[in-house]
């Protein structure tokens, strides 16, 4: 290598000319066409030309003369036509020369002006051939089709990133409601769905880097998305993303309706069930209640009580494997949220046909139970039935009925002796208020405590864990295999009995293992039980439809699952009962926070749970909301103190609630 050489190389993806100015070993300063002087090891060297350049031409000179020999290489490879060549050597899997391959390239003489075009063609296009420096390596056919698939997708991407970009700033401009989604192109769709999916999967969507470079491209902060799309009418202000995450569905298929709409009810019931349409049958639920599984009756006996505890027999209608009952295993659970309920059976079956509605004779599973005069279990049966609702009661009613209506004072006799019993034997008694939200119909967020300890809300509580454990002791009695529910016990406990604090229930519910869910039966140390399943509620849960038709197969209604179908059942539950709770949780959250977004600056009582590092974690009672208190420049607090703190942030949409003491 010698000064007044003609070199080129590579800089950021680009072929530069250059005249080496000064050798030193392996170091060269070079020249370049564009002005600049780079120092540079002769590793870094693309091509070295034949040519030579006077030094002492002037510095103006010599960068015109680079420049000239540049753009004549250029031309000189732009008529090179690489496809034609590799189809002439794409048989050849061989590595293939600078000097060679500029001899298939060009006719006649050739000299290092050929040459570098070559190169220069070569390296910025890699379609047809592998480039390295100065050889070639033919790709296969099937490589070539890759690369031009990838080609056209990179030209795609390109061109969705320029017209996202118009559009977004576009968009972002408009002025609120000025933009009209029903005049919008198949671009602005496409587009739109880009960006749904990231607002919807974040960084785990498949478009995050095109959308990313979308908004880049536009000059627009991409946290800005779901405003967007807001604007462009393609999400609703409110919008339940977690619904597209969780992929759960809001609509019943062509299908389902269909078949839901074929069931009836039958004019008579003559396959051995017992008649107790004579039984004074109530049910008591929420006031917005609208599928009604569960009913209730007590009699006065000669020197006992006979308490009824009737659960429509879901079985009876929905058959295993039909269109409903695989829509309602995929469902796994009805979801109620403030704003929506997402039911998984067909409304028509839910809230109708499968409903105990008042007056209506329904199908049911009968348990019946003999209590002495103190309310002590003596034995009990379980039968097919049909049943007759006299009254449909809301707890609000109940309440108010607790101590003048005779048979209610007993079913809350009943349900008090059962909750002594089962703390006797070990129960972990969580008494928690429930915060009820809910959205009116001039979409006003409203929110209250309810109490869950309302004699109503135990009674109903009580007797339906009565149910279950009875039931799964039937089901055990019976070797039957069931969607069993065990949970060992708690790491610690915090208090005996009932009588915990508000926060020493919080903290306990922490305390609790998680529970088990398994075809054979074990013991539920939370609830002081042998043994327990729900299936009290198969209107609204698939874990309660599928234990109470092994409680039909032993009553012979039916064949049962199998022990590893019934395991099957429960693994396949698993992913929609998460997503299920998951949504829920998620968006009573949600509306929590709106209703709080209107109410920044207020003071609110709040309890110290415990402190980390640099801050504590607090519960506000009134909401049953837990948020961080930062701890700087404050005292030491102990966990159970109670504080005041006010609201000082709150956004619904990025789950965010912040406080300060005072």
């Amino acid at each position: 290598m010698e000064p007044n050489d003609i070199v080129e190389y590579i800089d950021r993806q680009k072929i530069l000319c250059a005249v080496v100015m000064e050798v030193k070993g392996n170091r060269l300063r070079l020249l370049t066409e564009t002005n600049r002087e780079v120092n540079l090891s002769t590793n870094r060297l693309l091509h070295k030309s034949k040519k030579s350049l006077n030094l002492s031409s002037g510095r103006d000179n010599l960068i015109n003369a680079l420049r000239e020999i540049s753009a004549y290489r250029k031309k000189l490879a732009h008529d090179i036509d690489i496809k034609e060549v590799w189809e002439i050597l794409n048989t050849e899997q061989e590595w293939i020369d600078v000097e060679t391959m500029t001899a298939f390239c060009f006719s006649g003489t050739t000299d290092g002006d050929h040459e570098s075009s070559v190169v220069r063609a070569f390296f910025y296009n890699r379609l047809y051939f592998k480039f390295d420096h100065d050889r070639f390596f033919p790709h296969s056919e099937e490589q070539v089709e890759r690369n031009l698939e990838h080609l056209k997708e990179e030209e795609r991407r390109r061109l969705i990133i320029e017209k996202g970009s118009e559009w977004v700033k576009r968009v972002s401009g408009s002025e609120k409601n000025n933009y009209h989604p029903e005049e919008m192109n198949d671009d602005a769709r496409e587009i739109i769905d880009i960006i749904k999916s990231v607002v919807i999967f974040e960084k785990e969507s498949k478009d995050y880097s095109l959308c990313k470079d979308i908004f880049k491209k536009a000059n627009i902060n991409l946290a800005e998305s779901f405003r967007l799309l807001v604007k462009a009418g393609a999400l609703n202000e409110n919008e339940n993303i977690d619904l597209y995450k969780s992929g759960v569905s809001v609509t019943f298929s062509n299908k389902v309706a269909a078949h839901s709409s074929n069931l009836s009810l039958p004019l008579s019931y003559n396959n051995g069930r017992k008649d107790l349409t004579d039984l004074p049958v109530i049910t008591i639920d929420g006031r917005a209640t609208m599928d009604f599984d569960d009913a209730l009756s007590i009699e006065k006996l000669d020197d006992h009580y006979r308490l009824g505890i009737h659960i429509i027999d879901i079985g009876y209608f929905i058959k295993k494997g039909d269109a409903v009952d695989q829509e309602a295993l995929a469902r796994g659970s009805s979801i109620y949220m403030p704003d929506q309920i997402i039911p998984m059976l067909p409304a028509c079956l839910a809230e109708n046909l499968c409903s105990l509605k008042e007056g209506g004779i329904r199908p049911a599973i009968s348990i019946m139970v003999n209590l002495s005069r103190f309310y002590e279990i003596i034995d009990y049966e379980i039968i097919h039935s049909i049943i007759r609702v006299e009254h449909q009661l809301t707890y609000y009613n109940a309440n108010l009925m607790i101590n003048e209506n005779r048979d209610i004072t007993i079913l809350y006799e009943i349900a008090k002796k059962f909750r002594q019993f089962r703390i006797k034997n070990g129960a972990v008694q969580i008494s928690l208020p429930n915060i009820n939200v809910w959205i009116d119909e001039t979409g006003e967020i409203n929110v209250c405590r309810i109490n869950r300890e309302s004699p109503a809300r135990m009674l109903v509580a009580e007797i339906m864990i009565m149910a279950n454990w009875i039931m799964s002791g039937f089901l055990s009695k019976n070797s039957m295999p069931a969607i069993f529910r065990s949970q060992p016990g708690p790491k610690e406990r915090l208090y005996q009995w009932d009588d915990g604090t508000l926060f020493q229930n919080c903290m306990q519910r922490r305390l609790l293992n998680r529970f088990v869910l398994d075809s054979k039966p074990g013991h539920h140390s939370g609830l002081g039980l042998s043994s327990y399943v729900t299936a009290t509620s198969p209107i609204r849960k698939y874990f309660d439809l599928a234990t109470q038709r092994q409680i039909r197969a032993v009553l012979g209604l039916e064949e049962p699952y199998s022990q590893e179908e019934m395991d099957t059942t429960i693994n396949m539950l698993a992913e929609p009962m998460h997503s299920a709770i998951m949504v829920q949780r998620n968006r009573v959250r949600y509306w929590l926070l709106k209703y709080l977004e209107n109410r920044i600056g207020q003071k609110e009582d709040a309890i110290i749970l415990y402190k980390r590092r640099d801050h504590y974690q607090i519960l506000i009672p009134e909401y049953m909301l837990e948020c961080n208190l930062s701890r700087s420049g404050m005292e030491n607090l102990k966990p159970e103190a109670l504080v005041k703190v006010t609201i000082q942030n709150v956004d619904a949409r990025k789950d965010i609630l912040t406080v300060f003491l005072g």
